[in-house]
């Protein structure tokens, strides 16, 4: 049972930056992995995916140009840089990982769908002056 932990959420000024990583409890060198957000009243959207296989990446359009999500292998860790940030940034970060096998990084974010279902916790992204 793979275990994700996330981290490096909190309060931002409109403009600023955070960085969110998600730690696994395994090995994350077969899999897709992705950062999904919720906003208060708002259904689960797919930010960003990465493989972790050939690294190949999916940005919602929302967030193309600001958002940077990398992988490093060997600490079992995925980033996702976040720059620009504004208020409607605001929101439950969580991230989550499906077997490469089972999906790509264009079917996991859009469809938010992880059929493995292995959840991280979620980090709280508040944007606001």
């Amino acid at each position: 049972q793979l275990q994700l932990v996330e981290s490096g959420g909190g309060l931002v000024q409109p403009g600023g930056s955070l960085r969110l990583s998600c730690t696994a409890s395994g090995f994350l060198d077969d899999y897709t992995v992705g950062w999904f957000r919720q906003a208060p009243g708002k259904g689960r959207e797919g930010v960003s995916c990465i493989s972790t296989v050939d690294g190949s990446t999916y940005y919602a359009e929302s967030v193309k140009g600001r958002f940077s999500i990398s992988r490093d292998n060997a600490k079992n860790t995925v980033y996702l840089q976040m720059n620009s940030l504004q208020p409607y940034d605001t929101a439950v970060y969580y991230c989550a990982a499906d077997l490469a096998r089972v999906t790509t990084v264009q079917a996991m974010c859009i469809t938010t769908l992880v059929i493995t279902d292995y959840w991280g916790q979620g980090t709280q992204v508040t944007v606001s002056s």
